[in-house]
């Protein structure tokens, strides 16, 4: 994964141009040697030269899948040199799906400092190469297609801080350690002062997230955060936090208790799970719970 975790045309074969030549000179069209006589030998060997090409098309069928944007002539996408396949571990790519793991917060709630500590950090440690990870916000749209935060717009502001780390350093292992830097401190969202420590402390600048914040008045920054809160909406949920596996509700921190978690609420538990997914070939489904309160 990201750290974290993209056709071809076939080459074009020249044929010699034919032309038929009228000199006006009967003789010399005469002595021409004839080539119809020839033809049935001209015609069993291409036959046998295309039989030979379909057959190392088959058998190798490597040789023809040329890069271009991170697909093949096939249509399948293909890894990057960072995070291509080692050699000795060749599988075929329908088979590496990264697996969706999400975790739905807000940025001022205490459940979601601890489900970050808990859950998903010290997961993403073990399965990050395994996993397409997402970090979405709660909250409310409002009828002048703004956001309605439940700890107010200073919650709003911090959500939007975390939004524009995740897009300017997309390495989860980045923004992720900024967020969590955040979430020690929540009650100081979005303090100036605590956003640029954090920033200081996972490589990040401060500055760049101040432009991400206010661009174009505000308008990109707002735009993310409600499309993250509508992606909530969307999957059924509610309650910070709310951790999801392969676009289903696998557990939820709520009230600083463990709650609704089928598998356990352990970091190996869901390791399992997401490794089981992975080497299956991570199947998405449609299927969701039924919304719960919000915390």
């Amino acid at each position: 994964m990201t750290s974290q975790l993209p056709s071809s045309y076939p080459r074009d074969t020249k044929y010699p141009d034919m032309h038929s030549e009228k000199d006006g000179n009967s003789s010399t069209m005469l002595n021409r040697p004839s080539y119809r006589r020839h033809r049935p030998f001209a015609i069993a060997f291409a036959a046998v030269g295309l039989c030979y090409f379909l057959w190392t098309t088959v058998s190798s069928p490597q040789l023809f899948r040329y890069n271009c944007h991170g697909r093949t002539a096939g249509g399948v996408a293909i890894l990057d040199q960072s995070t291509a396949i080692p050699s000795g571990d060749v599988k075929a790519l329908d088979e590496k799906k990264l697996v969706p793991l999400e975790a739905h917060i807000m940025s001022k709630c205490p459940d979601a400092r601890d489900c970050l500590r808990e859950m998903i950090l010290p997961t993403m440690q073990r399965v990050l190469d395994k996993v397409n990870f997402t970090l979405s916000y709660i909250g409310t749209p409002t009828d002048n297609d703004g956001v309605s935060c439940m700890h107010g717009s200073e919650e709003c502001m911090g959500n939007i801080i975390e939004l524009c780390a995740a897009k300017l350093y997309p390495d989860p292992k980045i923004y992720l350690g900024f967020t969590m830097c955040l979430s020690r401190d929540y009650q100081d969202i979005p303090q100036e002062s605590l956003v640029r420590d954090c920033a200081l402390e996972h490589g990040m600048e401060s500055n760049k997230l101040d432009e991400c914040a206010v661009e174009e008045n505000g308008g990109t920054a707002l735009g993310m955060l409600r499309d993250s809160v509508r992606r909530s909406i969307d999957a059924g949920v509610t309650k910070s936090c709310t951790v999801r596996l392969n676009e289903e509700i696998y557990c939820i921190k709520d009230g600083g208790k463990w709650k609704d978690c089928p598998n356990g609420p352990g970091v190996n538990d869901l390791v399992i799970a997401v490794e089981k997914l992975y080497r299956s070939g991570a199947s998405t489904s449609a299927a969701q719970k039924s919304p719960s309160i919000a915390h």
